[in-house]
């Protein structure tokens, strides 16, 4: 293999949290020893193609595809988010965010208005906030007048909701912590109004023929990172406190929410 590959797309979320995983990226290759190649895969390019290269080593994967595609990806290792909901542990969910000005004050509130979705494969975007919305369904009532999407990325979510073309919609929680770091002008104009339970956060994971000495070191590097004393203001930049290893298996909840709501007939969100 002649080169390995490093992409952190899934929360490149603005142009200062793309620099901030580039520095995450050449310290790791610094101290691991492993030459990455850092690529940008920016948007619109599909994840999926991203996702199924046979160089990666050090790579943003949702869990729910994860799990989707037969788990045969090795996960590396999850970022610990700096935020309350994580409680020091490599977790996230789908916070429902509207603008700030509007009159919204729980979820319940904005029933019969304008919801949206990321995209179909997405669990922060469509399969969790599906999850949430079961227990207000009641028969085929809907809850939505409209669903607006796909909208295919966290910036364009929120884009959507400052400017007014949906009421309300999810947002990857850790995805939402970075925008509101790295966007303040915009993030700044919403606030969350309910949010999912939480479940394990995409990990950086590695093809599957990717030697596993090498995705030893890196996982090994990575849990490094949250007590070296001079990576303080990246931690800072990137809202974590570290990396920790995750089990493959704690990805098994995305799929288990999925088939508990296509088992009750709702393929479509809402």
């Amino acid at each position: 293999m002649s080169e390995l590959i490093a992409n952190a797309r899934m929360y490149s979320v603005a142009p200062g949290a793309a620099a901030a995983w580039k520095k995450l990226f050449a310290w790791l290759e610094e101290r691991s020893g492993v030459d990455l190649t850092v690529i940008d895969h920016a948007f619109p390019a599909p994840l999926d193609a991203l996702w199924s290269r046979q160089d990666l080593a050090c790579t943003f994967m949702c869990g729910w595809p994860f799990m989707r595609y037969g788990h045969v990806h090795q996960v590396v290792a999850a970022p610990v988010p700096r935020a309350d909901y994580a409680k020091r542990r490599p977790v996230y969910c789908s916070h429902f965010v509207v603008r700030r000005d509007s009159k919204f004050q729980t979820l319940e509130d904005t029933f019969g208005k304008r919801f949206a979705y990321t995209i179909h494969d997405s669990h922060s975007g469509y399969n969790a906030p599906r999850h949430h919305l079961l227990r207000y369904r009641k028969g085929d009532r809907k809850l939505y007048r409209e669903i607006v999407g796909p909208l295919r990325t966290p910036r364009l979510m929120l884009e959507a909701i400052v400017e007014k073309r949906t009421d309300v919609g999810p947002l990857d929680s850790y995805a939402y912590d970075l925008l509101c770091r790295h966007w303040p002008e915009v993030a700044d104009q919403t606030r969350v109004i309910a949010s999912t339970d939480v479940v394990p956060i995409p990990a950086f994971m590695a093809s599957p023929g990717t030697k596993s000495e090498i995705v030893q070191r890196l996982a090994d590097t990575l849990e490094e990172f949250g007590d070296d004393p001079e990576q303080g203001a990246l931690r800072a930049d990137l809202c974590l406190i570290g990396f920790q290893r995750v089990a493959e298996t704690s990805y098994r909840i995305t799929e288990d929410w999925a088939q508990d709501a296509e088992k009750r007939g709702l393929e479509q969100i809402a």
